[in-house]
């Protein structure tokens, strides 16, 4: 093994990476390092660093990306009001440019020549991670192992890692996993028999969310509070983007918020069938656009929604930091200091409905909207206004 040559692999501990972490053992002469971006999913470290020591690797690399993951990368979405093809709120997609970026810092660190990644050569992880490894790392070299090895299935896989005594995990009815992507913003799940769309999701896939039958029987009320487009506080109490985005997960998966099942088109242009769960996402999306409707003038709220769907297509495809994505960016945050206040949410057995916004902002005009007569909106100017867009019908 060469000490100078070295492939720095984006490793979780879990089946499939500690199969691509020994095939690179076997095909590459050189050191590989384990690096883990914690990124609020469920791991445990002891076990990520066993496994990784098991197959020989002397470099364990585990970083904290939490919050950086929910300051700069979550809420400058949730301001955009991301989803992709009108239900999915990007949590997979999101999460994907921060490991890159942070990957080849890594890889650059240690002089590595090489990334690799355990993204299959039919998904859309493969784009996301490639994309930011470009962006932050031209000259360092890709290794996608499921482009190029033999093992061709989830079978050829679990005959490979018997074959090398790699531990292989069980799902709750005791088979071989789903296959699971999460982190602090939401959890995915796909595979075996969510592959066919003619099945219902089974209720024990579900990890995050309480089913809407067994939450509880009395509504929950949440406020959360915004500052600059932000969200800062819940209930009053200030916490940072990591703590925030966490507690709202609680408050809405114990309330059988955020379940979504979808099939979406791939970048690469084949069709998939997921089940997605976004509790905390769920609630900040519906308060911010809550928030967005008495402190943002029409053009501004109109212009955001016209660019939403490219804004999320970008994400979603890897384009987090592509020029456009910036440009688009700017549009979506260029009246961000406007937008402060509060929002209060009822929570109740799945459904999220809005109780009250509260700002003092003064885009929404009580003197002007009211019923009752007043002298702060002249009426005789509507019927010019109508007459004027009479001729536009011609």
């Amino acid at each position: 093994m060469k000490k100078n040559k070295k492939i720095v692999l984006a490793y979780s501990g879990g089946l499939d990476t500690s199969i691509i972490l020994k095939w690179l053992q076997e095909n590459y002469d050189c050191e590989v390092i384990a690096y883990t971006a914690d990124i609020g999913q469920e791991m445990d470290r002891k076990k990520i660093i066993k496994n990784a020591k098991k197959l020989g690797v002397k470099k364990i690399i585990i970083n904290n990306l939490k919050n950086t993951f929910v300051k700069e990368y979550v809420f400058p979405m949730i301001r955009g009001h991301a989803i992709y093809e009108g239900v999915y709120l990007l949590g997979t997609s999101i999460a994907r440019p921060l490991i890159a970026k942070d990957q080849i810092k890594v890889a650059k660190k240690f002089k590595a020549f090489a990334v690799s990644h355990g993204s299959t050569g039919k998904g859309n992880d493969q784009v996301r991670f490639e994309l930011g490894y470009h962006y932050f790392g031209p000259k360092i070299k890709v290794i996608a192992p499921w482009r190029i090895w033999k093992l061709k299935s989830r079978t050829d896989l679990i005959n490979y890692a018997k074959k090398n005594n790699i531990p292989i995990p069980k799902d709750k009815k005791g088979a071989p996993p789903f296959s699971v992507d999460d982190n602090l913003f939401h959890t995915s799940t796909e595979g075996k028999v969510l592959e066919n769309p003619k099945n219902s999701a089974p209720e024990f896939i579900f990890q995050r969310t309480t089913s809407p039958e067994k939450a509880p029987n009395k509504p929950t009320y949440v406020t959360i509070s915004f500052k600059n487009s932000d969200p800062v506080s819940i209930n009053g109490k200030k916490l940072n983007p990591e703590k925030l985005l966490e507690k709202l997960n609680q408050i809405g998966g114990k309330n059988g918020v955020g379940r979504v099942d979808l099939v979406e088109n791939r970048f690469i242009g084949i069709k998939s069938r997921g089940v997605y769960e976004t509790p905390g996402g769920t609630l900040l999306l519906i308060a911010h656009r809550a928030i967005e409707s008495v402190t943002l003038d029409k053009d501004t709220m109109h212009k955001k929604d016209s660019i939403m769907p490219r804004y999320a297509e970008l994400i979603y495809n890897g384009y987090w930091f592509s020029k456009e994505r910036f440009k688009l960016q700017k549009i979506v945050d260029l009246k961000k200091s406007k937008v402060n206040g509060s929002v209060k949410l009822k929570l109740y057995k799945g459904n999220v409905t809005i109780q009250s916004r509260i700002t003092t902002s003064s885009a929404y005009s009580m003197k002007k909207v009211s019923f009752e007569e007043n002298k702060t909106f002249n009426k005789s100017n509507v019927e010019r206004f109508i007459n004027f867009h009479k001729k536009k019908l011609k």
